[in-house]
């Protein structure tokens, strides 16, 4: 028995409060089909919701950004990448060409969606992509949201080959669009308001397997 509790507590490190992660990055270091870090959101029931984070990755194959489930959706609001990147609003895709082309770079997006109109839009390095059309209604129910892993199903149905491996920073979650200014902001790594659904800097978040919490190797230069 004693055996089994240390095995879980080295498999699953789970903080007891809000942690604030200022300077600091999640390392997925391996291809997996369970290196995770499970967010928690500080609210459901969506009209609006801009999703920002900074990434780092040598991959040429597909990979996840943010995966977002609930018992209505295995997309609900999702960022996925693949020659190009994919926006998942209650899995309605919106698909943004060309967007980002190099590996070994780190990059600063946003994607933001409008329930009213269905808009949906990127934006890399606080450079705006055209707008697509997404999902026309809420996102209600309960969320799970997940990072280095795409979910076929709510914190499961997971696929090695979908799998991030890299390194993420600065995961941030609004529920509202977020302005152009304040995603330039964000994206100059310059003052700006933090999430008031996921906050980097009072992080709630579930560690499950090879993943890595370190300092930042960030230069904070984008461009």
């Amino acid at each position: 028995m004693q055996l089994l509790l240390i095995a879980s507590v080295l498999f699953t490190a789970c903080c007891a409060a809000p942690q604030d992660l200022s300077g600091k990055i999640f390392t997925f270091p391996v291809e997996s089909n369970v290196a995770r870090a499970r967010l928690q959101p500080s609210g459901n029931n969506f009209t609006s919701a801009t999703v920002c984070l900074r990434f780092f990755t040598d991959l040429t194959r597909g990979y996840s950004l943010f995966s977002t489930a609930s018992s209505a959706s295995n997309n609900d609001l999702s960022i996925e990448a693949n020659k190009g990147l994919f926006v998942f609003t209650r899995a309605k895709v919106s698909r943004f060409n060309g967007l980002p082309d190099k590996p070994n770079t780190w990059y600063s997006i946003c994607t933001t969606w409008d329930s009213n109109s269905g808009l949906a839009q990127v934006w890399i390095n606080g450079n705006p992509s055209t707008r697509k059309l997404g999902f026309k209604g809420n996102l209600d129910g309960e969320l799970n949201i997940v990072l280095g892993q795409e979910q076929d199903a709510v914190d499961g149905g997971f696929d090695a080959k979908q799998s991030f491996v890299g390194m993420i920073t600065d995961v941030h979650m609004w529920d509202y669009v977020l302005s152009a200014c304040e995603i330039q902001r964000f994206a100059n790594d310059l003052n700006f308001t933090p999430g008031n659904v996921i906050n980097w800097r009072a992080l709630d978040f579930t560690i499950v397997g090879d993943v890595v919490i370190e300092d930042s190797q960030r230069n904070g230069c984008f461009h």
